[in-house]
C-alpha cells in the first residue's frame, strides 16, 4: 500500500455495502520521495498500530464514527480492543470503502463524484493546524496570496513557530499524483458535497484535533498539526478512515524535537548521498542513478525505534513496550543529531 502499511482485502466493498480489510503496519519508512530506505525501524509498525487503535477508540467514545473494527490477534484469530491485547500487534481490522480513481484529461476529472450516494473515500486530506512551524507551507502560500490572514484568524503576519489561538482547517488533494492545497469552494466542487457536509467535515476534524491534543498533552507532547482522511459510509454518514493520531499522521514535538522520521531526515541531510539527491531528484531514473542510501548508525536506529515505542507508551498511559522514558530517549537523540 505504501511505505508505512500494507492492505489485505478480506471482502471487497460494493456499491451498497462496506468491505472488510486489514492494515498491516510495517517497520519500513521513506524520506525525500526516495522510496523504501534500507533500515527497518524495529517496533515502529506495532507502535503505530497500537497508537492508532487507541485513538480510534477515543474517537468512538466521543461519538465519531470510524472504520476501525479492532486489533487482530493472529494467535487467537480474533479481534480485540486496545486494553484486551496482552502484547503489541501490528494488524488492525477495518471496514473498507470504495476508492474512486480519477481520470486525467486536461487536469483531473472529478465528475464521477456527482452521482455517488455513499460508500466512498472523500478525495481530500483534511489538515488541522495548531501552530505554524518554521518551513510551514502556510508562509509560502501567504506570500503568494493563496491564503489570507483572515482565514488563519490573524490580523498580522505570523512568526515561525507561532501557536494559533484556534486551529485552522486546511485541505489538500488525496488522489492526484502530486498533492495541491484547496480552498473551501474547490472542496465543495471536486467532492460534490453540500455546505452542511463541509461544515460537518470541519467539525469532525476539530473534534479529532481536540482529542489528540488532550491525550498528547498528558504526556508532555505538543500536537502541532495533523491530517485525517474521511469517507462516507453506505448511508452517507461521515467516517474517519486510514490511521489517526500517530507520528505519521501528526506533527508531534517533545522538548524541541519532532517525534517522527524528521529525526532521520536530519541525519541524512548531513550525508553526501543527500547532496547528490538534491542535484539528481526530478531527472529521469534519478533513484537508480543516485544509488542506495547509506545505512543508519546502529545507535541512531535504536534511539528512533525506542522513540516510536515510548511515544505509544506515554500517550496511551500503558507500558506496551519495554523502553526508557520519552524524556531519556529524546535526550539521546539530541546528542546524536
Amino acid at each position: 500500500m505504501g511505505s508505512v502499511k500494507d492492505l489485505v482485502i478480506l471482502e471487497e466493498p460494493k456499491e451498497g455495502k462496506l468491505g472488510v480489510g486489514r492494515f498491516v503496519f510495517s517497520d519500513r519508512y521513506s524520506v525525500f520521495d526516495y522510496g523504501e530506505m534500507p533500515d527497518p525501524i524495529n517496533g515502529k509498525g506495532k507502535a503505530l498500530c497500537m497508537l492508532s487503535a487507541y485513538f480510534f477508540e477515543r474517537l468512538e467514545e466521543a461519538g465519531i464514527k470510524t472504520h476501525y473494527l479492532g486489533l487482530y490477534d493472529a494467535e487467537q484469530k480474533k479481534l480485540k480492543r486496545f486494553d484486551e491485547v496482552d502484547e503489541a500487534v501490528n494488524v488492525m481490522e477495518i471496514r473498507l470503502v470504495r476508492v474512486i480513481h480519477l481520470e486525467k484529461k486536461n487536469g483531473y476529472d472529478y465528475s464521477s463524484y456527482k452521482s455517488l450516494k455513499g460508500n466512498f473515500l472523500i478525495p481530500v486530506e483534511v489538515i488541522y493546524r495548531n501552530s505554524l512551524p518554521e518551513g510551514s507551507s502556510v508562509f509560502r502560500r501567504l506570500e503568494k496570496g493563496q491564503i489570507t490572514l483572515s482565514e488563519l484568524g490573524l490580523s498580522r503576519m505570523p512568526e515561525p513557530g507561532e501557536r494559533l489561538a484556534n486551529p485552522f482547517i486546511d485541505f489538500s488533494t488525496k488522489l492526484e499524483s502530486e498533492d495541491r492545497y484547496l480552498n473551501r469552494n474547490e472542496v465543495l466542487d471536486i467532492c460534490s458535497i453540500s455546505e452542511d457536509e463541509l461544515l460537518e467535515i470541519c467539525r469532525v476534524a476539530t473534534t479529532v484535533d481536540e482529542i489528540i491534543t488532550r491525550e498528547t498533552e498528558k504526556a508532555g507532547i505538543i500536537n502541532e498539526d495533523g491530517k485525517i482522511e474521511l469517507a462516507f459510509d453506505e448511508s452517507r454518514q461521515l467516517m474517519v478512515v486510514d490511521s489517526v493520531g500517530t507520528p505519521d499522521e501528526c506533527r508531534f514535538s517533545y522538548d524541541g524535537i519532532e517525534i517522527s522520521k524528521e529525526v532521520l531526515r536530519r541525519h541524512y541531510r548531513k550525508t553526501d548521498w543527500y547532496k547528490r539527491l538534491q542535484i539528481l531528484k526530478g531527472e529521469e531514473d534519478w533513484r537508480r542513478i543516485l544509488g542506495a542510501p547509506p545505512r543508519l548508525p546502529e545507535e541512531l536506529k535504536k534511539a528512533v525505534s525506542d522513540m516510536y515505542m515510548a511515544c505509544c507508551n506515554e500517550i496511551t498511559g500503558r507500558k506496551v513496550f519495554e523502553v526508557d522514558s520519552l524524556r531519556e530517549i529524546i535526550g539521546r537523540i539530541k546528542e546524536l543529531v
